[in-house]
């Protein structure tokens, strides 16, 4: 299983056991499913909980959403009010990405600059209809993922957007 992490912050993005394809060799789109699960619910094979536990009540949580985003513990960012505030961070974001593929792969730099400023003016343009995250740090200096609600086979599926070269992958 290889494991994607943010270049900058180090935080678990996401994973490749989720269906993805890359597009115009810089955006990695996963495809998530919306969940519901009870948290703390664990029961062991062959127990017999006490009527006295029973009785207790204790309290469930139950936690909904995209399940790429609760496995890695994605946290909503709500930091872009507009489209301009986006773009901002956006340009910074992409000058720390360039200077890693520079020192590290500088093969990568020419793709990298030509093909997001595609993607980017795209995926712009769809900019109200977007939600962001960043990882588990909340640390929005590192990478803000985008999620958008796409219609596929009569569904509305939750899909992913990372910035390729702003990860790295870890086989574990």
């Amino acid at each position: 299983m290889k494991v994607y992490k943010d270049i900058i912050t180090g935080d678990e993005m996401f994973s490749d056991t989720y269906k993805m394809k890359l597009v115009d060799e810089v955006i990695y789109e996963v495809y998530g499913k919306l969940i519901s699960r009870t948290q703390d619910d664990i029961q062991l094979a062959g127990s017999n909980p006490s009527a006295e536990e029973a009785s207790e009540g204790t309290d469930t949580t139950t936690e909904s959403g995209v399940d790429v985003v609760l496995n890695n513990r994605l946290q909503e960012c709500f930091a872009f009010g507009d489209k301009k505030s986006y773009t901002l961070y956006l340009k910074d974001y992409m000058k720390k990405v360039l200077a890693k593929l520079e020192e590290n792969a500088p093969d990568q730099v020419d793709v990298f600059k030509t093909n997001m400023n595609k993607a980017m003016k795209d995926i712009l343009g769809r900019f109200k209809e977007l939600q962001f995250f960043t990882g588990e740090s909340m640390d929005c200096d590192g990478m803000v993922a985008l999620v958008e609600y796409r219609e596929i086979d009569g569904q509305s599926v939750p899909v992913l957007m990372f910035f390729k070269h702003g990860l790295e992958e870890e086989k574990l």
